[in-house]
């Protein structure tokens, strides 16, 4: 049962935020603080989003739009794939899990579930800072998260519940990134974290308790009828986190509800004002999400320690420097290097010699390729698509989080879990052990990684 794996409470019991009354129900005062802010919150939506209306979805857990006939935003993101089709259901009243963080995102969509009222809700606040490992590199950063989701379910009359996921993210992300550093590769262990423990351990710990899982990413969840589920890319492409949901399974995903992906990052916050949330001013997370504001070079140092080694120009044989260790850098980088007259970039590493191998940027573009072999392939469909023609570089590749997305040509592999990869445009800053996300139109269709 998921109860071992809450927070310990004085008393030994769940937590369960002071928002409720003896029975467990909302606080009717919080219900009519949000139903007083709501009407300046409409019409904040019309005016942003150019969509008349905000209803409830048939039986779902995200906003439902009814599009104005001239809204080319709306046509663009929503006519083809309504965001509003959820698929089957159960027939009784849904019950959702929303994952909460006390940033402006995840406050969003929790009070926008909480106003549509189409499921019953229990907010879950996941701890997965490593307090007793890390405690000397500073202060616990939930301490600070967690006071902003209490004001904020408090606010919207949501319970809430904290769960420690701690062992399980070392296991299950940490040591896997750490294992990746020590073969000199480059992990991404926020896609981890959303494949491994949002929509992993946590469904594990919660079991069938709950319909949906709702987080705040920016990213559409699309049920086509008679169809698997479908994830497709949010229309702030800077915000997209579609790159990091690429690992999910067609289960997970099937569950998964992101009631803000169809917003932008300007649109989340002036709608988060207007309901006056508390996030509502807090400043973007940046970095891994288990570290806080912990520096990663402190992380890595704390685990792997030192191992120094000669920065070698690739391009003369001459040593520019020194290095703590390979797993401090990746391919591409370009900061932290300490040399002088460059600007100068990471294009390999010589493990034999601990050698760091950089280039001028005058010489970068002659390392720079298009064609990669991708493993470990995964998609997010039960059934692989099927892959575009021979030279139609009809999909597009994201090669790490960012707006940029590459045409790309696709073709099968040595192993049936492996691709060959061309890209349209060269990248210098391909690495070992990289996500490659592959789209094909706005649908994410999977990932796989750089050998």
């Amino acid at each position: 049962m998921f109860t071992a794996l809450i927070a310990q409470r004085p008393a030994g019991q769940a937590e369960v935020a002071g928002n409720t009354n003896g029975a467990g129900l909302a606080r009717p005062e919080a219900g009519r603080t949000l139903r007083a802010a709501w009407p300046q919150f409409e019409a904040s939506w019309r005016s942003l989003t150019g969509q008349s209306e905000i209803v409830g979805s048939e039986g779902g857990c995200e906003p439902r739009v009814a599009p104005r006939a001239c809204s080319i935003r709306t046509c663009a993101w929503t006519d083809a794939h309504p965001a509003t089709t959820l698929g089957p259901m159960s027939a009784s009243r849904p019950s959702a899990a929303v994952l909460v963080s006390g940033g402006v995102d995840s406050s969003l969509a929790l009070a926008l579930l909480a106003r549509e009222g189409a499921c019953d809700l229990t907010a879950f606040y996941l701890r997965i800072w490593l307090e007793d490992e890390l405690a000397f590199l500073g202060a616990c950063p939930w301490e600070e998260d967690l006071a902003f989701v209490r004001a904020t379910t408090d606010r919207l009359g949501v319970p809430l519940e904290v769960i420690s996921l701690q062992r399980a993210y070392h296991d299950r992300v940490v040591a896997h990134a750490l294992d990746e550093l020590r073969a000199g590769r480059t992990p991404s262990p926020d896609l981890l974290c959303n494949s491994r423990i949002k929509f992993g351990a946590f469904l594990e710990a919660i079991g069938d308790g709950f319909d949906l899982v709702a987080t705040g990413h920016y990213a559409r969840h699309i049920q086509p009828e008679g169809a698997p589920a479908q994830l497709h890319r949010a229309p702030d492409p800077v915000k997209d986190q579609t790159y990091f949901l690429a690992r999910l399974s067609p289960a997970q995903l099937s569950r998964a509800r992101f009631p803000i992906g169809h917003l932008t990052k300007p649109e989340v916050r002036r709608l988060a004002a207007d309901l006056d949330l508390p996030s509502r001013a807090r400043p973007d997370s940046q970095g891994i999400c288990f570290l806080g504001r912990i520096p990663y070079p402190d992380f890595v140092h704390a685990h792997l320690g030192d191992a120094p080694g000669p920065i070698i120009d690739l391009t003369t044989g001459r040593t520019l420097g020194a290095h703590r260790g390979l797993w401090y850098a990746t391919i591409g980088q370009r900061k932290g290097l300490g040399l002088g007259g460059g600007p100068w970039y990471v294009v390999d590493k010589d493990p034999d010699r601990r050698a760091l191998l950089v280039v001028h940027a005058d010489h970068l573009a002659a390392h720079a390729r298009c064609d990669l072999e991708v493993e470990a392939i995964h998609w997010l469909s039960p059934e692989s698509p099927e892959l575009p023609p021979r030279g139609a570089f009809r999909w597009h590749a994201r090669v790490r989080h960012g707006p940029a997305l590459t045409a790309c040509d696709v073709a099968p592999g040595a192993r049936p879990d492996q691709l060959r990869v061309s890209l349209a445009e060269p990248d210098a800053g391909l690495a070992p052990g990289q996500y490659v996300v592959f789209y094909d139109g706005p649908r994410c269709l999977g990932s796989g990684v750089i050998r």
